[in-house]
């Protein structure tokens, strides 16, 4: 099913056109300010797409999301995969972490979404050679533990895909990150509009992935309450192709019974101050991570909460190494969690922080380093996690009310 929008003025014969400027990244096709010209964007950057698949025809990618993948990196590199297909470039979607979100889980297995887990362990039997290139969709690389294996192998990076802000220095033919528009779904979807895929509702793979856009567009614009007019515009597109009633199979899937003990945790240790609650949940498990933001999102429900962070310490037996996890989610228009998070917890000594965030969202990990790892000592890891409780409760707190130096444990 291929379409065109329909201009302001309701005339149909501008193809491949969307009624807002598009701010591309360094190195790309600057956005146009005038009115008249702002049509230009989307198609310029269809064009060097299309062209960047060209020029790698008959290659094999391999598509690197974030080690726990949510709904907008799947559905997006899945999008990606289908509109390689036409230029006879094979791509493998994988992930070094887990899916724990119930809806993760959900998507994938009802869709068929074609994503595979690697974990680092089984990566020195595998065979890096053969890809001739590497993309990165709703990612920059900074959260999967496999680009340091893409990166030994030397695979080039051939396209970026993300609605993050810029993280560091990406070196990349093709890049695309525009962080006014909530979710990389968005802007896969513009491609597709685009005609850079034959998008048929008469096609049963392309109505699921359909399907799997829908999901990862409302899930990182909130249901589509945080959704701008390009997010807005994609999810009417869609609204063509996808099935409904795969959707709310998906979003009514159960919450495992370890999901609700941490919500339960976190309830039970909450700490209320100037309409923030901040709660750490202790250890969890490597799979269970996803319990985490699940929490904050039930904790920022209570009344007279604008702003909740969960935080608690990740143990990942393969590695046998520690990280603490955590989430913020806000629904006061003023906090910016992107720079309350930077601001709070400031950088690791590489330079690089150890949150950021989105509108109304955020996260942050923090290694434990030295100090990781298991420990049969219940003292010991009661301790550690004191520790780490009463640091995290002190920066946070430092910027929740400035009038506390310190929090006594």
């Amino acid at each position: 099913m291929k379409s065109s929008l329909l201009t302001p003025n309701g005339n149909n014969n501008k193809p491949n056109q969307l009624p807002s400027t598009i701010n591309q990244a360094e190195g790309n096709i600057g956005a146009e300010q005038e009115t008249g010209s702002q049509y230009l964007s989307l198609g310029k950057l269809a064009q060097k797409l299309q062209q960047t698949l060209e020029n790698h025809r008959g290659e094999r990618h391999i598509v690197v999301i974030q080690d726990f993948p949510d709904p907008d990196a799947l559905s997006s590199a899945w999008a990606y995969q289908l509109m390689a297909q036409p230029y006879e470039i094979e791509c493998d979607i994988v992930y070094a972490g887990t899916l724990s979100h119930q809806e993760n889980i959900a998507l994938v297995k009802l869709t068929g979404l074609p994503a595979t887990r690697w974990s680092t362990n089984s990566l020195k039997d595998r065979d890096l050679s053969i890809y001739q290139g590497c993309v990165l969709v709703d990612s920059q690389g900074n959260t999967s533990q496999l680009m340091p294996y893409v990166k030994q192998a030397k695979i080039p990076i051939v396209i970026v895909m993300d609605h993050h802000s810029k993280q560091g220095n990406i070196q990349a033919e093709f890049t695309d990150l525009r962080p006014k528009i909530r979710a990389t779904a968005t802007i896969l979807t513009q491609y597709i509009q685009a005609d850079l895929l034959d998008f048929n509702s008469n096609n049963t793979t392309h109505v699921k992935c359909a399907t799997a856009l829908m999901h990862g567009l409302r899930s990182d614009t909130n249901g589509l309450r945080q959704a701008q007019e390009q997010d807005l515009l994609a999810a009417a597109y869609l609204s063509r192709i996808y099935d409904p009633q795969l959707l709310n199979a998906v979003l009514q899937s159960a919450r495992s019974h370890r999901v609700m003990d941490v919500i339960e945790r976190s309830l039970k240790n909450r700490f209320i101050q100037n309409n923030f609650s901040i709660a750490g949940v202790g250890y969890l498990r490597y799979e269970d991570r996803d319990a985490i933001p699940q929490a904050a999102d039930f904790l920022v429900t209570e009344e007279n909460i604008h702003t909740a962070v969960v935080y608690g310490i990740i143990h990942d037996e393969d590695h046998d190494i520690e990280v603490v996890i955590g989430s913020l989610r806000t629904h006061k228009l003023t906090l910016d969690p992107d720079e309350f998070l930077k601001e709070a917890l400031g950088k690791n000594p590489q330079g690089r922080y150890y949150g950021g965030g989105r509108e109304m969202a955020g996260g942050f990990e923090i290694s434990m380093g030295f100090f990781g790892g298991s420990n049969d000592n219940s003292d010991y890891t009661k301790l550690k996690w004191e520790l780490v409780d009463t640091q995290l409760k002190q920066k946070l707190l430092r910027l929740v009310n400035p009038k506390n130096e310190v929090v006594h444990a």
